[in-house]
């Protein structure tokens, strides 16, 4: 499968993308636990079906050392007893943020208390953040047919 477009080739996009990855930076840095970005960037792009996203956050989660038996639960992780209730928070947050038209209004009231009861206010802020920003770069891989399979853990950081 060939790309639609190449990003590193196109000015419009270096250009664009550079603020992109300066945010993802930002993220990474944020106080939200990185095992828990790793899962909620996991889960978003599994709902939204972007492989290349999926190659990457599996792959960087793992070089982090998340085990292949979280990993391979994130699909089900309700129903997986290997995560904590602060990740199962952030989880389902996930995807309400991301099913925003199934979840009539995006995130509901008691999932986002449920969330608020295990993460402050800068770490929800890295959340909502997060969330949104893993929605974004999944459309820009979907829409371009990016492959994956190819990515290095550590490639774009």
């Amino acid at each position: 499968m060939d790309a639609r477009l190449n990003y590193f080739a196109s000015p419009t996009a270096s250009k664009t993308l550079k603020y992109f990855m300066s945010a993802g930076k930002a993220l990474k840095d944020s106080p939200l636990p990185a095992a828990t970005q790793e899962l909620v960037a996991l889960r978003v792009s599994q709902i939204n079906g972007c492989a290349a996203c999926i190659d990457m956050h599996t792959k960087e989660a793992a070089a982090a050392g998340e085990t292949s038996v979280r990993l391979n639960l994130v699909a089900a992780w309700r129903e997986a007893t290997v995560f904590t209730e602060a990740e199962r928070a952030a989880l389902e947050f996930a995807e309400e943020g991301t099913r925003v038209a199934d979840a009539a209004g995006g995130v509901s009231d008691k999932v986002w208390a449920y969330a608020a009861k295990h993460y402050d206010e800068e770490q929800l802020t890295a959340l909502v953040i997060l969330v949104s920003f893993m929605n974004t770069v999944n459309r820009l891989n979907i829409i371009t047919q990016q492959p994956a399979g190819n990515y290095e853990p550590g490639q774009f950081h």
